[in-house]
């Protein structure tokens, strides 16, 4: 009979010694552990890390084998279980035999199985000897060491594109053929004598736009002064239209104003302009970006839409319902971006960036509770009246001072010690983050009795509610009985996303394309959106009245369910 306590224990000595750095003792006793337990792909991970820190290149090449046939989750490959990390590894342990002709090729396997840093080797030790190889240098998109005339250049990042679309991209061709796609590039690259930078950066986001990837972008070089300006306010796209809702305080006097023209064209036409350029999840992704992509004027104007790059001219209709025109100037956009996914803008997930003004602060009363702390990345607040717990859930990330898994702690400790009838989660500004952040919360949400029942939960969400934060509206859809209330949901149940950007070699224009697909639904769960049983789209209406229709629709039916009523005592 195998000694299983022996073995644990074992184990407990190896991920001690490992993670002490003491690589002779962690190596022989990962040894141990991968006899006994050979089909473990995590433990051989180990095992291989540990040969790789004594420079033992051999057996860490044959241990990251081993992990190539077996996958690995958990260990050090926890954030990175990608085949083609691995494969980069065992491509490092060739270089460090010297083996220069072998980890060439090892490196043109770790591509082909996905390797995504694409500037580490350029830092790497290993790959010193071998940065100046011409096969080096065009798997890593490496410029030219004399530069490149401009033309020839934007070509090459045309192509290095197309690459990485086609070794990164999930199902690329779904939307269009390949060769289709490689026709489109061919077009694009004959163009670029014809065509402004800006123009070029254009017709690399139409060729991303068939690839059904919301987190697929293309923005400036941070270093581009002359692309990275935006204007210094921000519009929302209402159901009454298209409005300002913050600006710096020089152009305060556009706060809740209607936008009914930019330059010679009407909101609508430049809105449908920018369309093709933003790719999307679904049409709500759309609603939410268009209006953060409108302030990069640089981009208008390579479309045509103005007259120059550096101002936009604004047919508004003030809040006293006079109209007027505003020019506007641009200002250097921000860097480094918060957000990379809208080229170039301040964040789409904060609805008034730090030292702007927000036109929901300039009317009387107070600010209600879901644009009180947007640039907080998760608090609470008792309602004792209704006893309802409010939760607002800004970015799937760690606090410093307080991690997410020790606020839900902290949650559900004060939800089980109070009054509590029910729980409000609001995800409308989450753009996302890491969704293994995220587990803690789920568990809390089933194991809780007060929130676990019909009426006991409900999710607000929105056409901001993305990437990781689609995940979570999606796992709790899933695993409660949560009642969503709001508007459809940023993205898609089950979607492609993932971000690790990369620079095109010439002109340093960050890209991204997504590698990983996300299944969080169930495998037939093509709905292009979590779509809230009880609706409220946000409307100017209510927004000028600082009155949140989300959280109004949620007391009225709070006040309907058993148990839950101000009088009531039940679940104290």
């Amino acid at each position: 009979m195998t000694d299983a306590v022996g073995y644990l224990r074992l184990v407990a000595e190896a991920e001690a010694e490992s993670d002490s750095a003491r690589w002779a003792a962690a190596a022989g006793l990962w040894a141990q552990v991968v006899a006994r337990n050979p089909v473990n792909g995590s433990h051989w991970d180990r095992l291989a890390e540990a040969r790789f820190e004594l420079d033992d290149y051999p057996a860490a090449r044959a241990a990251y084998e081993r992990v190539l046939d077996l996958g690995a989750w958990g260990g050090r490959l926890t954030e990175t279980v990608f085949t083609g990390e691995v494969a980069y590894r065992i491509a490092c342990c060739q270089a460090g035999l010297g083996d220069g002709a072998g980890a060439v090729a090892a490196l043109s396997r770790a591509l082909a199985l996905g390797f995504r840093d694409l500037g580490r080797p350029g830092n790497d030790p290993f790959w010193e000897s071998l940065r100046g190889d011409d096969a080096v240098r065009g798997m890593l998109g490496i410029a030219a060491a004399g530069g490149l005339p401009r033309d020839e250049g934007w070509r090459a990042d045309i192509s290095f594109l197309a690459r990485e679309i086609k070794r990164r991209g999930v199902a690329p061709f779904r939307a269009v053929s390949e060769p289709d796609f490689d026709s489109r590039v061919s077009l694009l690259a004959g163009r670029v004598p014809g065509l402004s930078d800006a123009q070029i950066i254009a017709g690399m986001l139409r060729l991303l736009r068939p690839l059904g990837d919301g987190h697929a972008f293309i923005a400036p070089a941070e270093g581009n002064k002359e692309l990275n300006r935006v204007l210094p306010v921000k519009f929302y796209l209402f159901g009454e239209g298209l409005f300002v809702t913050a600006a710096v305080p020089g152009y305060r006097q556009l706060l809740g104003a209607e936008v009914t023209g930019v330059g010679e064209h009407t909101a609508g036409e430049v809105l449908a302009a920018l369309e093709p350029l933003i790719s999307r999840d679904n049409d709500q992704q759309v609603t939410w970006l268009g209006p953060e992509v409108l302030p990069w004027a640089p981009m208008l104007h390579a479309l045509g839409l103005i007259d120059e790059p550096d101002s936009v001219t604004l047919a508004v209709r003030f809040p006293d319902e006079t109209t007027g025109t505003v020019a506007v100037g641009t200002v250097p956009a921000p860097v480094p971006r918060e957000y990379p996914t809208v080229a170039p803008s301040a964040d789409p997930t904060r609805p008034c960036p730090p030292g702007w003004i927000s036109y929901p602060e300039t009317l009387p009363g107070p600010l209600p509770a879901y644009l009180r702390q947007c640039d907080v990345t998760y608090w609470f607040e008792y309602l004792p009246d209704q006893r309802l717990v409010y939760f607002q859930f800004n970015g799937v990330g760690d606090r410093p001072e307080e991690p997410l898994a020790a606020f839900c702690d902290r949650l559900f400790g004060f939800i089980d010690n109070h009054q509590v009838a029910g729980l409000v989660i609001d995800l409308r500004w989450n753009g996302g983050g890491n969704t293994l952040l995220v587990q803690p919360l789920l568990h809390h949400l089933i194991g809780c009795a007060k929130v676990s029942r019909p009426g006991g939960l409900f999710v607000i969400i929105g056409r901001g509610t993305f990437s990781a934060a689609q995940n979570t509206a999606t796992a709790i859809e899933r695993e409660t009985s949560a009642i969503f209330v709001g508007e459809p949901s940023g993205s898609r149940p089950n979607f492609i996303g993932e971000t690790m950007q990369f620079e095109l070699p010439y002109s340093k224009t960050i890209a991204n394309v997504s590698d990983v697909y996300w299944q969080t639904s169930w495998p037939v769960d093509q709905r292009p959106w979590i779509a809230p049983e009880i609706y409220t789209p946000p409307t100017f209406a209510a927004y000028r009245q600082n009155r949140d229709v989300a959280m109004e629709a949620i007391l009225a039916c709070h006040e309907h369910v058993p148990g839950c009523s101000p009088a009531s005592t039940a679940g104290g």
